[in-house]
């Protein structure tokens, strides 16, 4: 689970006040991470916002441009345009984590992240979301790494609590026992 930064909450709080819902909040987001896969792929583009050289008038323009070829919604754009103006625009990975927190909290979604020893069937995916979902009493999103270390099974973790169902937990577990 990643830390929220502390800059980005007051950001992500904004934007759920001016999409107006945590489900439009969501939606916004799904926007605006298509925005943060652009700034992601391109060093160009984040070298560009991080240059002090480059006026900001500039810096507008093509995010402007790109929210337009993007087709990304009038909040989306001037959600985009007021990060530029305060210089936050190379920070939309952590503010969109801390509206994505915000908008689980509200819409009761928790986060499992989970390790697996292998890549998990969509069957699985499903079965394991439902058995995380009864244990939580809340709708449950995966998140799932793949680690061959733990040679079977999986760790799935919802906040502090953690499900080892991993034959290296298991072994380990035995371990403990016979000492």
């Amino acid at each position: 689970m990643s830390v929220i930064r502390k800059f980005a909450r007051p950001y992500a709080r904004a934007i759920i006040d001016a999409a107006g819902s945590p489900q439009k909040a969501n939606e916004l987001r799904g926007e605006l991470m298509r925005f943060e896969s652009a700034l992601n792929a391109s060093s160009e583009l984040r070298d560009l916002y991080a240059n002090p050289g480059i006026d900001e008038q500039t810096k507008q323009n093509i995010t402007s441009q790109l929210a337009v070829k993007m087709k990304v919604s009038d909040l989306a754009r001037k959600t985009l345009e007021v990060l530029v103006r305060f210089h936050r625009i190379n920070d939309l990975s952590a503010i969109l984590a801390a509206l994505a927190s915000y908008v689980n909290e509200a819409l009761g979604v928790a986060v499992a992240e989970v390790r697996s020893a292998k890549s998990l069937s969509a069957e699985e995916i499903e079965q394991l979301a439902q058995t995380l979902s009864k244990k939580t009493g809340k709708k449950v999103e995966l998140d799932i790494k793949t680690d061959p270390t733990l040679l079977g099974g999986f760790v799935a973790r919802i906040g502090s609590e953690i499900w080892d169902a991993s034959v290296a937990g298991k072994i380990h577990k035995f371990r403990e026992s016979l000492t």
